[in-house]
């Protein structure tokens, strides 16, 4: 990688490995299956649509022939679909990494088929639920980790932990934001855990800077972004560094990775800095006992402070 930071040249071969890529029909999970296809690895495109994502991979075979690529069906807006497709993974030989990519954003509010209000739902639950339950899957990988994917909207975002399903009032950019503060409450608070219980797999965060893609499209702001993402920012493919950084480079366990250029808005994946919210200890263990209760779903790894016999 170097002092330049890390790109897409920067993956080794991935030959022999699997990884589970939710979201991968389009965007920076397409163009992040895209590059792990190249590298020889076997890659799960966990999505909603099967026409999309074999459209999806269809564009990859195009360009790499042999791709050893999978539909995964996956609604992250339904814990049932969740259960399932974790249960389908299960059945691979292995698993490298589950990177956790999907996401999304809409400016008036909706719920998920469990009756959470949707961001949170999706962007913080769903990936809560996938990880909890592919966590012993992973634990049979030697080397596997887990990739949550944050947004530097994350900054200055506080989460109404008295109106978590925006029934009170619903602001999307600032629902937006508390759900990629949740994504790294999350992955801070599982690092700690894993290390606690010793459990070997390696947590770690990334973030895409501004990229264009389709996300944000049902909202003019969304849309006024992305066309700026598209002539000054990151393509997709710039936008996928810090998801492949985090899934195959050299990375610390519980660290953030992505663009550290203007702003953090661009350019190479380094690591990069979270805010002290994020890093808050006490914030990040409500979040993990409300997710357990939302869900129902336990991944099964006591409080750092209580791991040691």
């Amino acid at each position: 990688m170097g002092s330049k930071g890390f790109t897409a040249d920067d993956v080794p071969d991935q030959s022999g490995k699997c990884f589970l890529v939710t979201g991968a029909n389009s965007g920076i999970g397409l163009e992040t299956a895209r590059v792990l296809a190249k590298r020889g690895a076997r890659v799960l495109l966990a999505c909603r649509d099967r026409a999309k994502a074999e459209a999806a991979m269809a564009s990859i075979r195009a360009e790499t022939l042999q791709a050893d690529l999978a539909f995964l069906p996956l609604d992250q807006a339904d814990l049932e679909s969740i259960r399932g497709a974790a249960a389908l993974a299960a059945k691979e030989p292995r698993i490298d990494a589950l990177i956790n990519n999907a996401g999304v954003t809409v400016p008036t509010r909706k719920t998920t088929r469990q009756g959470f209000e949707l961001l949170f739902g999706v962007n913080h639950l769903g990936s809560f639920a996938l990880t909890a339950l592919m966590l012993p899957k992973l634990r049979e990988t030697p080397g596997s980790r887990i990739v949550i994917t944050s947004s530097g909207q994350h900054k200055g975002a506080k989460i109404e932990w008295d109106d978590l399903n925006a029934e009170k009032s619903y602001r999307w950019m600032s629902r937006y934001g508390a759900s990629k503060l949740a994504n790294l409450l999350f992955l801070f608070e599982l690092n700690r855990r894993l290390q606690a219980a010793q459990v070997p797999v390696t947590a770690v965060g990334c973030h895409p800077g501004l990229a264009g893609t389709n996300f944000g499209r049902e909202s003019t702001a969304g849309k006024i972004a992305m066309s700026l993402a598209g002539v000054f920012l990151n393509t997709p493919a710039m936008g996928a560094w810090g998801t492949l950084h985090a899934a195959t480079g050299n990375v610390k366990s519980g660290a953030y990775y992505g663009p550290t250029a203007f702003f953090e808005l661009r350019g190479p994946s380094r690591e990069c800095v979270p805010t002290n919210e994020a890093r808050d200890p006490q914030l990040a263990r409500r979040l993990w006992d409300i997710s357990v209760t939302m869900t129902g779903i336990d991944p099964g790894l006591p409080p750092a402070d209580a791991a040691a016999p």
